[in-house]
């Protein structure tokens, strides 16, 4: 195994005069780092003072081939011990939080003093040391942090309340240094040592101590220091040759009460205490906002009243229903064979079916569960927005009657600016036999920042598009009264007929509803892929980007993988995706593309073969690309309309189709054929660019490294 080095890093060390610090200044210098030998040169109690104790250590470093220099100040005062490693290094990339002082006292005899020296060494000492490291270990993105703990702070210890108070103490500010470092890849762990030191000296049983050398702590240290340790928010305990991480475990606990209007009374806790502190079951919790999900989780067994009524729901519906939701997203008569979705009498007569996602939306609609989904935080729907949807067919789908619905909380998720509520719903026939599963994921702006869980578990995924241009797109204009015909099939939000709402909601006139935009999307895709036959339809999963105006035209593009057919739907007046990541799974494909709906076959470009070719160079020779650096968005034209888009990142040395993440620094914009003239040397870049065949916008000086990446051979 390769040897693990600190070359041109810069540690610091407290409390390295002797001990633990001492074994870890020398084995950090032994290994290649610079090492600021920190030491007050004090008493075991926290008197007196001396260089001594630092200066000895940093001879025995130069001694060995290393180096290092000694700083003499007290923890407290941790911006000067800081400000010593940039005088002499420049920088600073470790910092090990390890001096420490005892003032052993039982708690009734504990003196303000006792308790102030100690957490002034130990506490607030390792957090004036990492405050003044920190901002210098984010600008340079790296920094790795060590807080000493105890076994004392873990566990207790008779007479050193100060100390354990201390010692736990510093757990708590490593766990949350841990989160707010991450990002910027500044870990931070705790050490909590058994080793033979000046503080345990006439403490610990003469064979024990010589048992616990401070050398076999300090690889532990080192290791989680080193840039390859990934370890963030851990405790780990070391001693005598063996090391393991400590956690803290929550028990699965009871739920004290069974209605959400019941109280707790002191009795309901004496019955199930025994239930509270069971830990066989436990689990460790990874964060607060685990902590907090894990709550919320808990508390789904509260009922609120008759649970059943509230979370159950009755969709009748007829003939007339299914027509109505056909033409409400965009099914015509002008199109023969989407009569069938029209025309009761007709022979093949059937419904589209996302029709069947309308019993979910009732349920919701006429149910608490959203509104009640946070404790403590009433929703309003009016800051409720549809995020995503899904719905499975696994029944035979009825053509008239009635279906049950029930929707049951799947999962809260804090996002900061809102919470992400996930909802199952599930709809039966009138014989009981399940028909189709829902899943509708629902924004609430403003309701976030209550403790919960980041990310989960219980959404349907969305899914990306293929990195390739549409098997096929196919084009719907909406009319104006799209909205005011779709809001008819149950969908009554005033968002989307009065202009004063919308207004309110901040759009300048009434939005088409996401459900529409997507019932107009899987008919298309089920018209492209199904030959119109709604059997074939399994599930469809989208997730809503932007709203659509009525009388917009919406623009899908498709890609088939198997039975799975990606789609992404775009508002084409303003060139902006309202539907992605988004998918129909079928039971089986039956391709025929409508000849009286607007439709491309997407075939590809000349230009595609000149950017697979430059791809190829990129990946052949990232250097080189690198050199160039910058940019460059090209927008590829045919027949005067622009049809592709290509980015070339030659700053991280990446090709591809689209557009970039950010701002490009140039801009080219070349019709398909002229780009192939320009990379076969057919087309001087500077006359097309007079001529104005090339048009660039942003840095112009930058696009002129690019001609060694776009020069072909005659192969291509």
């Amino acid at each position: 195994m390769a040897e693990l080095r600190f070359d041109d890093r810069v540690a610091v060390v407290t409390g390295a005069g002797a001990g633990l610090g001492r074994a870890y200044a020398l084995l950090f210098a032994s290994r290649g780092a610079k090492v600021v030998v920190n030491d007050l040169g004090g008493g075991r109690h926290g008197d007196g003072s001396s260089s001594k104790a630092a200066d000895a250590v940093v001879e025995e470093i130069k001694r060995n081939g290393g180096i290092a220099v000694a700083d003499y100040n007290s923890v407290v005062d941790g911006e000067k011990i800081i400000q010593t490693a940039l005088n002499n290094f420049g920088r600073v990339d470790i910092l090990v939080n390890n001096a420490g002082i005892l003032r052993d006292r039982s708690f009734m005899k504990i003196s303000d003093q006792d308790w102030d020296l100690i957490h002034n060494v130990h506490l607030k000492g390792s957090f004036k040391t990492t405050q003044a490291a920190f901002p210098i270990f984010k600008k340079q993105k790296y920094g790795r942090i060590i807080m000493t703990a105890s076994n004392s702070g873990l566990y207790g210890n008779f007479g050193q309340a100060n100390y354990s108070a201390a010692k736990l103490g510093l757990v708590g500010l490593a766990n949350t240094i841990a989160i707010e470092g991450n990002k910027s890849n500044i870990f931070c762990n705790v050490i909590v040592p058994t080793a033979a030191s000046r503080l345990t000296e006439d403490i610990l049983p003469p064979d024990l101590f010589a048992q616990l050398k401070p050398e076999f702590i300090a690889p532990v240290v080192a290791y989680l220091c080193h840039e390859s340790c990934q370890e963030n928010g851990s405790i780990i305990e070391a001693a005598a040759g063996w090391a393991g991480r400590c956690t803290i475990v929550r028990a699965n606990g009871a739920l004290l009460r069974s209605n959400i209007e019941d109280g707790v009374s002191i009795e309901n806790v004496k019955t199930n205490w025994e239930t509270i502190r069971d830990i066989s079951n436990a689990k460790r919790l990874d964060s607060i906002q685990d902590a907090t999900g894990a709550l919320i989780a808990s508390l789904e067994g509260l009922k609120n009243g008759n649970i059943e009524s509230d979370n159950e729901d009755v969709f009748n519906f007829c003939n007339k229903d299914k027509i109505l939701y056909a033409l409400a997203v965009g099914a015509s008569v002008e199109t023969p064979n989407e009569l069938k979705y029209l025309y009761e009498y007709h022979d093949q007569f059937s419904v589209l079916p996302t029709f069947f996602i309308l019993p979910s939306i009732q349920v919701l609609f006429s149910s608490s569960i959203v509104k009640n989904a946070i404790p403590g935080k009433d929703i309003g729907l009016e800051n409720v927005l549809h995020g995503e949807q899904y719905i499975e067919i696994v029944g035979d789908l009825p053509t008239e009657g009635k279906l049950l619905s029930k929707c049951k909380l799947a999962e809260v998720l804090d996002k900061g600016s809102g919470a992400a509520i996930t909802v199952d719903i599930e709809s039966y026939d009138s014989n009981g036999n399940l028909v189709c599963r829902n899943q509708c994921v629902s924004f609430v702006v403003g309701a976030g920042k209550f403790g919960g869980p980041r990310t989960g578990t219980k959404a349907v995924p969305c899914q990306p598009k293929p990195n390739r241009n549409p098997d096929a797109t196919v084009s719907h204009k909406t009319t104006v009264d799209q909205a005011a015909i779709y809001r008819l099939t149950g969908d009554i939000n005033p968002l989307h007929i009065d202009p004063e709402i919308a207004k309110i909601a901040g759009y300048d006139k009434p939005i088409l509803h996401g459900l529409c935009s997507l019932g107009i999307s899987v008919r298309l895709v089920l018209a492209t892929f199904a030959s119109h036959d709604s059997s074939l339809f399994k599930a469809v999963k989208a997730r809503f980007l932007k709203p659509v105006m009525p009388g917009e035209t919406l623009k899908v593009d498709m890609w088939r993988e198997g039975n799975r057919i990606h789609f992404e739907t775009t508002a084409v007046e303003r060139n902006q995706v309202v539907i992605g990541g988004s998918y129909v799974d079928l039971k089986s494909v039956k391709a025929s593309l409508p000849s009286n709906l607007t439709t491309t076959t997407m075939s590809n470009l000349k230009s595609d073969a000149i950017f697979e070719f430059i791809i190829d160079q990129v990946k052949a020779d990232p250097g080189k690309a690198k050199s160039v650096g910058g940019t460059f968005l090209y927008n590829i034209t045919k027949d005067g309309k622009q049809v592709k888009h290509w980015t070339m990142d030659l700053k991280n040395a990446k090709v591809y189709e689209g557009k970039p993440e950010g701002k490009p620094n140039t801009t080219l914009t070349i019709s398909d054929e002229d780009f192939m003239l320009l990379a076969e040397g057919k087309l001087n870049p500077q006359q097309a660019f007079m001529k104005g065949k090339l048009k660039i916008t942003g840095n112009i000086m930058m696009a002129q490294k690019l001609a060694p990446l776009l020069k072909t051979n005659a192969k291509l």
